[in-house]
């Protein structure tokens, strides 16, 4: 036997938790870019940027491939890669500033990416 019921939906105001001062505004849902015209190490990696087990990497990994995974060169490529082997919440907090990753990964690509999440820029 089926009842009815109604549905109770609690809606609070935003909070300032830090994926909601991450966003920024943008849609976080996946890749703007499209993997045409990258060979195949780009491709895996701009999915792999994209899908990484929780949003706030995916936003921060994932809009950086979008804007500069064809520019990259293959030493940059090397170290995304190897960055990426990195558990998230490492990488979260390393991009925070609330732990230090081990030198062998504080590499360029890593400081670029840094810059880009806070600013959206690499310059």
């Amino acid at each position: 036997m089926l009842t009815s019921g109604a549905v109770i939906v609690i809606s609070n105001p935003p909070g300032k938790s830090g994926l909601l001062a991450l966003t920024r505004g943008f849609d976080m849902s996946a890749s703007t870019r499209s993997s045409e015209g990258l060979d195949d190490r780009r491709k895996r990696l701009l999915f792999r940027c994209w899908h990484r087990g929780t949003k706030e990497m995916d936003f921060i990994l994932g809009r950086f491939a979008d804007a500069h995974i064809d520019d990259l060169g293959d030493s940059d490529v090397d170290d995304l890669e190897r960055l990426i082997e990195l558990p998230d919440p490492d990488l979260y907090n390393a991009f925070n500033d609330k732990t230090q990753l081990p030198p062998e990964f504080v590499t360029g690509i890593f400081r670029r990416i840094k810059a880009f999440a806070m600013t959206g820029s690499t310059e």
